[in-house]
C-alpha cells in the first residue's frame, strides 16, 4: 500500500485504515502531497461522521498563526458532501486550490501567509465567485 500511494497516488481514492495504521498512512500522504496541511480528514461510520484536520490540533503551534487551515477547510468541504451539500464543497475546494494557485503559501509549503492570510484568501475567492 505505501509504496504503491507513493508511485501512483492517482490510484487511489479513499483509505480504509484503522487508526494506528491510518494516523501512519497519513503522515505518508501528506508527505506525498506536500504537507499534512492539504489533507481532508474524515471518519465516517454507520451513523457518526467525524471530520477533523489531518495534523490534528498541532498543540506546538496554537496561537501561533502559522497552522495551514487548508486541512480543516477541506474536512470542512468533506462533511458538507457527506451531507449533500456538494454545491458548497465544490466551491471551497476551488476556492482553496485558486488561493495556493495565486501564490497564497502557508509556512509549511514554503511561503509567508499566515493562517489569517490564507483564511482571507479563500474568504476573497469564494466571494468572487458567487
Amino acid at each position: 500500500l505505501c509504496a504503491g500511494l507513493v508511485l501512483q497516488p492517482q490510484a487511489y481514492d479513499v483509505l480504509v485504515a484503522p487508526n494506528c495504521w491510518g494516523d501512519i498512512v497519513s503522515d505518508l500522504a501528506g508527505g506525498v502531497v506536500g504537507s499534512l496541511g492539504l489533507l481532508g480528514s474524515a471518519n465516517v461510520g454507520a451513523s457518526h461522521a467525524l471530520f477533523e484536520a489531518a495534523h490534528g490540533s498541532a498543540p506546538d503551534i496554537a496561537g501561533c498563526g502559522v497552522a495551514n487551515p487548508a486541512s480543516m477547510m477541506l474536512s470542512a468541504a468533506m462533511l458538507m458532501r457527506h451531507v449533500g451539500e456538494a454545491p458548497a464543497a465544490d466551491a471551497v475546494e476551488r476556492a482553496i486550490a485558486a488561493a495556493l494557485a495565486e501564490g497564497c503559501a502557508t509556512v509549511d509549503l514554503g511561503g509567508a501567509a499566515s493562517t489569517g492570510d490564507f483564511t482571507d484568501a479563500v474568504i476573497a475567492e469564494i466571494e468572487q465567485s458567487t
